[in-house]
């Protein structure tokens, strides 16, 4: 002690922990665990879980996708601070989030020459802001570079301050690999259209959260065209605190009571 009045923990490696905090505070802090903890959900106070893993119970609180950093206010910041490298860009603009290889989904030269022949297609109409993740990896990164050299492209090579943020501000709509639901969520979280490009492979689980977004009118698999439309932000962050905020309200009067 003192004990905080709530404690989150992500992953498996936090569950010994989160217990014990819970076991030691005698219940004055609140446990939340993020994602699936494929243990009793009884072992918290709260699970906050993706609902594309189906985790059911009186205290779980699905999400759709994952928990992020991205608010009005942020990207805000952001179209400002990235406005001498954005700003030039004819629009529209489009911002293209790049994966890579995972469990789920493979990325191999067919998949990386198809995106290419795609991304230069979308190029002569439009400006390109490439951004890849560790995934995608540093050859098939130049590979896509090369090909859009020609091109107002703009593809970070991981030199000086990542453009992340600065791309989610200055983009007119997005296009993002089917592996990443980080990165889908992120660009939901701007109300812009977001095209996924599917890639070989998958599971059910990603099937049920590319369905989820497609539902809510969010995104669409690319078919070639880029569109545009509009939906509310996608903000799951803050209905999720809003639950634990509620949940703290309830502990505390819970508490004045006795």
């Amino acid at each position: 002690p003192p004990w905080p009045k709530v404690a989150i923990g992500v992953g498996r490696q936090s569950i010994p922990l989160m217990r014990a905090i819970k076991r030691h505070s005698g219940g004055r802090s609140l446990a939340v665990q993020c994602q699936d903890p494929r243990v009793p959900p009884a072992w918290f106070d709260l699970i906050i879980p993706p609902e594309h893993d189906a985790v059911r119970g009186p205290n779980v609180f699905p999400i759709l996708g994952s928990p992020n950093r991205i608010t009005p206010e942020k990207l805000a910041a952001a179209r400002a601070q990235f406005a001498t490298r954005f700003e030039g860009l004819p629009r529209p603009r489009l911002a293209v989030l790049l994966g890579g290889k995972s469990k789920a989904y493979r990325f191999d030269s067919a998949t990386v020459e198809n995106l290419t022949r795609a991304l230069v297609e979308l190029s002569t109409s439009r400006s390109l802001i490439v951004l890849p993740s560790r995934r995608t990896g540093e050859d098939n990164t130049a590979r896509i570079a090369a090909a859009l050299a020609d091109s107002k492209a703009y593809v970070w090579r991981g030199d000086g301050e990542n453009p992340y943020l600065g791309a989610l501000a200055w983009a007119d709509a997005f296009l993002v690999t089917a592996d990443s639901v980080n990165m889908a969520c992120d660009a939901a979280a701007t109300g812009k259209p977001v095209h996924i490009f599917p890639l070989r492979g998958g599971a059910l689980k990603f099937d049920r959260f590319h369905r989820a977004l497609a539902e809510r009118g969010i995104s669409r698999m690319f078919d070639g065209t880029i569109r545009q439309w509009t939906y509310a932000p996608l903000d799951e962050t803050g209905r999720a605190a809003k639950r634990i905020r509620e949940l703290l309200d309830l502990s505390a009067n819970a508490h004045d009571m006795k």
